[in-house]
């Protein structure tokens, strides 16, 4: 039997739909095959879902299974499909029988059969919302997150149980209540304020117009004269984040994982400060699977580069098209995708090596 799932990938700041398309074979050897161009985490996912399946009472095929992940052509990160293809498998193998064609699933499952905290739910449910779909299924720990998107019902799932009980009509899962944007967007709060800085009148003065013009900076002073302060209170004197600017930076922070659990979305702008030992890939992005960088976890932000010089060369040359553009795009043999990175640069440096001359 054929069962058909609809699920998603990430790809750069947006999500493309995934067909997960589970074939239980009547004959052949007992066995469990997923194609579709996945990767270590996916390739993984059949001992996820074969423990979850066996701890939640339900029963596993032994049978021929093939999974099959379409578009068969785009690389598939991540443990995120652990839930379409378990619940593939239960329709499959005839243990459920639901209507699912207006459905999208997402989620990383434990061997318990307990719905895990997974990347990139805000770019599923927009995803899910786009393609006309009318619920979405996501695991209950990333409810918020998903209910700052209206227009779509978000099924927050503890684990496999509820959800193979909710399809049998035995439960009812309350969809998320919808978050109002604008109300988050009031209660971001800076970790700085100017009103903590006492004295430095003049560099105070010039952070003020850096801000208000979005100019990049450069302080030069000896150590403990407060450069790293005032770099860190700038966030606290630039325009409250826009709805569109949140959700752009949430996104970013979705899909590398940098949300804490249970947060909606990123409310105060952004500040990163690497360490001047970071590469041209941690700063910029890359990796065999794109992912963004320092410059775009700094989108609508601020990027501190503290101890300046200390920088390699080739680092800071990095920077130069992403600060004309206000975006990078990465280019590797698996694909090309392009990042946001709109920030304001503060810089910060010692006189001298010996730091007081």
């Amino acid at each position: 039997m054929l069962a058909k799932i609809s699920s998603g990938a990430t790809v750069g700041l947006n999500a493309t739909l995934v067909d997960v398309e589970v074939d239980v074979a009547e004959q052949g050897l007992p066995s469990l095959t997923i194609v579709g161009l996945p990767d270590k985490a996916v390739e993984e996912s059949k001992e996820r879902v074969r423990s979850a399946i066996k701890n939640t009472g339900a029963d596993f095929p032994t049978s021929r299974i093939t999974v099959n992940l379409a578009p068969a052509d785009l690389p598939k990160v991540g443990p995120a499909y652990d839930l379409p293809i378990a619940l593939g498998l239960l329709i499959a193998s005839g243990q459920i029988a639901p209507e699912v064609t207006d459905s999208l699933f997402f989620g990383e499952l434990s061997l318990d059969g307990s719905l895990r905290h997974t990347n990139g739910i805000l770019p599923m449910v927009y995803l899910a919302r786009e393609k006309k779909f009318s619920r979405v299924f996501i695991p209950k720990i990333n409810e918020r997150e998903a209910a700052v998107v209206s227009g779509i019902k978000v099924y927050p799932v503890v684990n496999l149980l509820e959800l193979i009980r909710f399809f049998s009509r035995t439960i009812e899962i309350t969809p998320a209540k919808k978050v109002s944007l604008t109300s988050l967007l009031k209660s971001g709060d800076a970790e700085f304020d100017f009103s903590e800085i006492i004295g430095q009148e003049q560099a105070k003065r010039a952070m003020e117009i850096a801000a208000a013009g979005g100019h990049n900076i450069f302080m030069k002073g000896t150590p403990g004269s407060g450069k790293t302060m005032l770099a860190r209170a700038v966030p606290g004197i630039l325009p409250t984040l826009t709805e569109d600017e949140a959700l752009e930076v949430t996104k970013i922070y979705s899909i590398t994982g940098s949300l804490s659990p249970g947060q909606s979305i990123v409310t105060s702008r952004p500040f990163r400060s690497p360490h001047h030992t970071t590469s041209r890939i941690g700063l910029i992005g890359g990796g065999s699977n794109p992912a963004p960088g320092e410059v775009s976890l700094a989108h609508r932000g601020v990027l501190f580069l503290d101890e300046f010089p200390e920088f390699p060369r080739n680092v800071l040359e990095s920077l130069r098209q992403p600060m004309e553009d206000g975006m990078v795009t990465i280019s590797r043999a698996k694909g090309s995708v392009t990042y946001p990175a709109q920030f304001l640069l503060v810089s910060a440096s010692n006189p001298c090596p010996q730091g007081f001359t």
